[in-house]
């Protein structure tokens, strides 16, 4: 078995004590978005926020907060949120996945966009997805590699 239990903690969003933690993508249409994110990978869509909100999905064992970009803000008075460049990306989202093939296949009909077939790499299969907001997605399988 891969896996270490350490303590039964139940995660919630937002959480009633301890740490829950999301991803936060700046993106042009929460609604696109969150429905890209439902149809591809099979996310649920807890909220597509309302006006000034965020949306908020549940995504396997995360959580994504969806939001528009902006200028500073009292909080952040210096940083300004976008949507990435798509070629100059730096940070992305990190799938890791029992069978890439089978996840290849299902995501490609469900309109992923894969920059190449899963490719073997130091010891894993990998590839990468874009979303409708250009966000880098690597999708990877460890063949040779073990964690934990």
């Amino acid at each position: 078995m891969n896996s270490v239990q350490i303590e039964q903690k139940s995660y919630e969003m937002p959480p009633q004590e301890g740490i829950s933690i999301a991803q936060f993508l700046t993106v042009a249409d929460i609604e696109r978005s969150a429905r890209y994110y439902e149809k591809v990978f099979g996310a649920r869509i807890l909220s597509l926020g309302d006006g000034n909100a965020p949306g908020y999905l549940q995504f396997e064992n995360i959580w994504m907060i969806l939001n528009v970009g902006g200028g500073p803000t009292p909080d952040k008075p210096t940083v300004s949120l976008s949507v990435p460049d798509p070629n100059n990306i730096n940070s992305f989202l990190n799938l890791r996945v029992a069978d890439i093939q089978a996840c290849y296949r299902l995501w490609k009909s469900r309109g992923a966009e894969f920059i190449t077939e899963p490719l073997e790499k130091y010891g894993e299969w990998r590839c990468y997805i874009r979303d409708p907001d250009g966000y880098l997605i690597e999708v990877g399988q460890s063949t040779t590699v073990k964690y934990g």
